[in-house]
């Protein structure tokens, strides 16, 4: 009989030891709320416990056969670096190069395997400001427990180091 495969939520962190804060609380935020078993869903988060992190937040419906992702909700911080706010659209009609984008790598590691996933590095998606590197972390959630269909994501961007 194979071992069952640890929660999530029980696995060390996958931040590093000194993230940017913002990510760090949303972790620990989504650790918090992880039910016994199973992924936590979209009724585990309510955006009124996170009030500070909501300008940087994204909630994505993630959509199967194909697999596709859309913006349900979009931090103001996510607006203002935009130019827009896409609300409603699916990424790949939003941002025709979103397929080749670490960003779709990540969404779809995180819908497919359950698990989170962090980054670190270049603005590569949506690079209208080209001074700035990001960190993101991207949170599986699922509201039977199992199959995801929400990511709950954070992203910082932050100004390159001279």
């Amino acid at each position: 009989m194979a071992a069952m495969k640890p929660s999530p939520a029980a696995r060390p962190s996958l931040v590093p030891p000194e993230p940017n804060d913002k990510l760090a609380a949303l972790e620990r935020h989504w650790r918090a709320m992880h039910p016994p078993a199973g992924l936590p869903g979209r009724q585990h988060f309510d955006p009124i416990d996170v009030p500070s992190l909501l300008p940087w937040i994204l909630l994505v419906d993630v959509a199967r056969e194909p697999l596709r992702f859309r913006y349900r909700v979009i931090g103001t911080a996510h607006v203002d670096t935009l130019g827009y706010n896409p609300t409603g659209r699916w990424f790949d009609e939003a941002h025709p190069d979103f397929h080749q984008t670490t960003v779709c790598r990540e969404f779809t590691e995180v819908a497919t395997r359950g698990e989170p996933t962090y980054y670190r590095g270049p603005l590569t998606f949506v690079a209208t400001k080209g001074f700035l590197e990001i960190e993101r972390l991207v949170l599986p959630l699922a509201r039977n427990g199992r199959i995801v269909d929400m990511l709950l994501a954070i992203v910082v961007h932050q100004p390159v180091q001279r």
